[in-house]
């Protein structure tokens, strides 16, 4: 019997090491590392959610101008009874290269007028008092903007030959005056039933799109409302609608 428990106790010491490799190599050992802690891994999940979170709010309040402003101009726009101005459904695009010419002879296009917003108003050369109420309304409908200013253009489209009176001209060194087709004109610009082209003042986008117009016959107590129209289309184009021309004078 102790032989045999010494020969079992043998065989169980030999059955415990591993084998001799052959060559002398020696047998694959396993390491096992232990696990990170569960909550070291929740902490960074949560830091990862925190990242993500952070770069969307970044990214909503660097886009938030951009799209507040393209959601007021073109979904929320003001309604009929708080504008004054008529809005014009659908709005119409100024007529490619439709020929313009200026006072001193320059020739151009109408369309060189896009890249900034237009208040328009349409007469013949010899500017008749209707006509001369306007050009002053413009001008000071434009200077009562302030710091928008230079993003309005004011426009006079002499629809004639004719020259303006040598009185006014002084006056029109900040404006835009360009003799026009009549008959072409008439093709983008409307007035309101039983009312002449020239009964009105125009408001064009800067993307060359006649957009509004004013009542006819515009007095001062109608300008002041007209002004509101202007500052809050100002207002909701001031993202994407930089001051200055971008394409030029004719």
């Amino acid at each position: 019997m102790s032989g045999s428990n010494s020969s079992d106790a043998s065989f169980a010491h030999a059955a415990s090491q591993p084998p001799d490799a052959p060559d002398g190599a020696h047998p694959l050992g396993l390491t096992v590392h232990s696990l990170p802690a569960a909550g070291g891994a929740m902490a960074a999940v949560q830091q990862s959610r925190q990242g993500r979170w952070k770069m969307l709010a970044v990214f909503l309040v660097c886009a938030a101008p951009v799209i507040a402003s393209y959601f007021t101009y073109y979904v929320l726009r003001p309604e009929g009874r708080r504008n004054f101005g008529e809005l014009i459904d659908p709005q119409r695009a100024m007529p490619a290269g439709l020929a313009a010419t200026g006072l001193d002879g320059t020739t151009g296009r109408l369309d060189q007028l896009q890249g900034q917003w237009l208040l328009v108003s349409v007469a013949p050369g010899a500017c008749a008092a209707p006509c001369q109420n306007h050009l002053y309304l413009q001008r000071q409908l434009r200077e009562s903007l302030g710091k928008d200013k230079d993003r309005l253009d004011w426009v006079w489209l002499v629809t004639d030959a004719t020259a303006p009176p040598p009185e006014i001209q002084p006056g029109l060194q900040k404006a835009q005056v360009l003799r026009v087709d009549a008959q072409a004109l008439a093709g983008w610009l409307a007035p309101a039933a039983g009312h002449a082209i020239s009964d009105h003042l125009y408001v064009v986008d800067p993307m060359g799109h006649w957009m509004m117009r004013f009542p006819a016959s515009l007095d001062a107590a109608g300008a002041a409302k007209a002004k509101r129209d202007l500052e809050r289309l100002m207002r909701a184009s001031a993202s994407w609608d930089q001051p200055g021309r971008s394409s030029g004078t004719p």
